[in-house]
């Protein structure tokens, strides 16, 4: 092995993301003989540069592990998943029914809109950047928006009703969480590799949920507009047990999420969840 190997780590500019990797980030964990680097792209792009395996690590939605399952397995920490709450329609009026109506989604990669799909297939949808999917509700250029990320928190003062929470929906379906982002690591790095990566990365989550305000601190530089408050309760959201390990529920989760996809013709193939044991 070369004195250090640069390992690029890509994740979301979001607060939750920023608050994983603040200890990796700010050099506070020794990641000898591995040199980090970040790379910080919205998910989407993310879904889109692992379809390539461009990256040694990387966030992606649980949807798009369906199509890199190939090149990476999941790490089994770092995960983003949401208990009982989760991704948002919403839209500028209250609506009975979504069928036939036009919404606005952050990608057809991301887990909001496999879920999404599942919960109603008779939809039209366009793309738009997430940080734009509100705007495009509010000035009527589609019916209704499919809304991640701090927008779930802050719909109600833009003016927009709930439609539905998909995260409480899946709940209701399933009596499991909704497992929406994960990180997964390339497997040509070999397993020995693999697994000291996944240790730094379970490291640093773990020191941000012990150091909690100066993680938050760090994580308020990718806060977008939100107030400490709310960042601290987005946070809360997406960094929890989970984040630390998926435990049995967590997993059969992503597993569940995968099947329903497969079975309703979202994801052409049956998906294998496979985790990096520690």
């Amino acid at each position: 092995m070369s004195e250090t190997e640069k390992i690029r780590i890509g994740h979301s500019p979001d607060s939750d993301d920023a608050f994983m990797f603040y200890a990796l980030a700010k050099g506070i964990i020794p990641t000898t003989p591995f040199e980090i680097l970040h790379v910080i792209e919205d998910i989407e792009t993310l879904n889109q540069r692992a379809l390539a395996a461009e990256l040694e690590v990387t966030a992606i939605s649980v949807h798009a592990y369906a199509y890199v399952a190939d090149n990476y397995a999941i790490m089994p920490c770092g995960a983003s998943i949401g208990d009982k709450y989760g991704p948002l329609i919403v839209s500028k009026t209250p609506m009975k029914t979504l069928t036939g109506k036009r919404i606005a989604i952050p990608g057809e990669m991301t887990t909001a809109y496999l879920t999404m799909k599942l919960f109603h297939a008779d939809v039209e949808t366009e793309t738009r950047r997430f940080d734009k999917i509100i705007e495009a509700v509010q000035k009527g250029e589609v019916d209704a928006g499919l809304i991640i990320h701090e927008g779930q928190l802050t719909y109600t003062r833009e003016g927009l009703h709930k439609i539905v929470d998909l995260g409480e929906w899946w709940h209701e379906e399933t009596g499991l969480p909704l497992p929406l982002g994960a990180n997964v690591i390339r497997r040509n790095l070999g397993i020995e590799k693999i697994r000291s990566i996944t240790s730094l990365l379970k490291q640093s989550i773990q020191y941000s949920l012990e150091h909690r305000e100066s993680g938050l601190e760090y994580a308020m530089t990718y806060a977008r507009d939100m107030e400490t408050d709310l960042a601290d309760k987005f946070v809360g959201m997406y960094v929890n047990d989970y984040t630390l390990d998926y435990g049995e529920s967590g997993r059969k989760a992503v597993q569940e999420l995968l099947n329903r996809g497969h079975e309703a013709g979202v994801i052409p193939h049956r998906v294998n969840a496979d985790f990096v044991e520690l």
